[in-house]
């Protein structure tokens, strides 16, 4: 997954830079910050709880570990808005060249 984010934020960025001057330009570099935060908060806060719930088993788990299962679906379902609202404003950027 990583290599995609990097993939699509260098692909927005040259979009941005190419549109640079026109009104798309704006939407394309939204697009590009909404994406370099989607690329941190997976770093800064899903990863470390995927990376503990790894390690939990039946017998040998927190007892958190509902909240904390709870919080990293709503993480993700942030990352995911975060990123489709990134996603609708390329096309909106390529669409007004």
């Amino acid at each position: 997954m990583p290599i995609w984010y990097v993939g699509s934020l260098i692909l927005i960025a040259a979009l941005t830079a190419v549109t640079w001057g026109t009104p798309s330009a704006a939407a394309a570099l939204v697009a590009a910050v909404l994406l370099a935060i989607s690329v941190v908060m997976s770093v800064v806060l899903l990863v470390p709880i995927s990376k503990r719930s790894i390690t939990w088993t039946a017998e040998s788990h927190p007892d958190d570990w509902r909240e904390q299962q709870q919080r990293w679906d709503l993480l993700h379902f942030a990352r995911v808005a975060i990123i489709v609202v990134a996603f609708v404003l390329v096309v909106a950027a390529a669409t007004m060249l």
